[in-house]
């Protein structure tokens, strides 16, 4: 698969995936805020407003806590490192991205989670009852939320015979029959319930308040400001977009560039702004649909997922 596509094209698709989920990300959360008010009857802010708040986050200046040691500066940077790894090797708009043999399952769901520790520390480290507070709360939910992720993408490597996230895709595009199976829908639903816990949606969390009872990953970001809260609002937009993006290609892989060239490339391109803004509009109607679970149920719908998941795995396993 590798050397029929050229060094060169590869890396200028990686480059490519680079810059649509760096731009895209915040245009993502924009167009589902922008559907969440629709639907409430409110005009809302313009699709590019989360681009436009980011702009001017970045011109203010840093503030942190004075007990704050390097580790709460590190933070927003481990956030968005390892979410910009994570969209270099992943199968976005191709199944040859640079670096694509090293987009194992383990490695990226790691990546994902090195970056959610990353910021929960950040949050212990300002020293402030929020950021501990809403740290404790993250890593609770991600105890099981990071696990269940694991376990719904390996159920998916079991028929394809390899944990590479661009193998799982060829062959799923090899044998479409995979896509309908029980543990294809088992794990399309742990995967969609670990994607609402970890951007932090509803019912989940609620990213529009602020109230401190009831707040998870608000309570965590209250201490960052400047250039760093804009790096933890693009990090956390990136993630969202390329976990939706992972979700559109492992359970509807058509439309990737199977092959080098411009328009396959192009048709990809398409293909993958499609799905994530048809995906991302259902989550935001969904979010209108549901009020926010009480915090000690949220447990509970983690545990589901990670059920859901095992169950995925066995029958992977046990279905010929």
């Amino acid at each position: 698969m590798t050397g029929a596509w050229p060094a060169s094209t590869v890396a200028a698709t990686s480059l490519l995936q680079v810059v649509l989920v760096v731009v895209g990300g915040p245009l993502l959360v924009g167009l589902m805020r922008k559907v969440r008010c629709r639907l409430e009857g409110r005009v809302g802010p313009p699709i590019r407003q989360p681009l436009l708040d980011l702009r001017k986050l970045a011109r203010r200046e840093r503030i942190r806590p004075d007990q704050a040691s390097w580790v709460f500066s590190l933070a927003p940077l481990v956030l968005v490192g390892t979410t910009l790894v994570v969209v270099a090797i992943a199968p976005l708009l191709t199944t040859d991205p640079a670096f694509g043999s090293y987009a194992d399952l383990f490695a990226v769901v790691y990546l994902l989670l090195l970056g959610s520790v990353a910021l929960a520390l950040g949050a212990l480290d300002s020293g402030t009852a929020f950021g501990g507070m809403g740290a404790s709360r993250a890593m609770t939910i991600g105890a099981i939320a990071e696990p269940a992720l694991l376990l719904a993408i390996l159920a998916l490597s079991i028929p394809a015979h390899s944990s590479d996230l661009p193998a799982i895709v060829t062959g799923s595009l090899a044998h479409p029959i995979w896509l309908a199976t029980p543990q294809r829908l088992l794990a399309l639903v742990a995967f969609v319930i670990v994607i609402v816990a970890e951007s932090g949606r509803l019912p989940v969390d609620n990213p529009s308040t602020h109230l401190e009872l009831t707040m998870i990953h608000e309570a965590m970001i209250l201490e960052f400001a400047g250039s760093d809260l804009a790096l933890v609002k693009l990090g956390e937009s990136m993630r969202l977009t390329v976990m939706v993006a992972l979700l559109a290609d492992l359970f509807v892989p058509w439309g990737i560039a199977t092959a080098p060239g411009p328009a396959q490339v192009a048709i990809g391109l398409v293909s993958i702004i499609g799905k994530v803004a048809v995906l991302g509009v259902v989550l935001a109607a969904f979010e209108v649909a549901v009020a926010k679970l009480r915090l000690f149920r949220v447990p509970e719908l983690m545990a589901g997922a990670f059920v859901l998941a095992v169950l995925a795995v066995v029958s992977s396993l046990v279905t010929p």
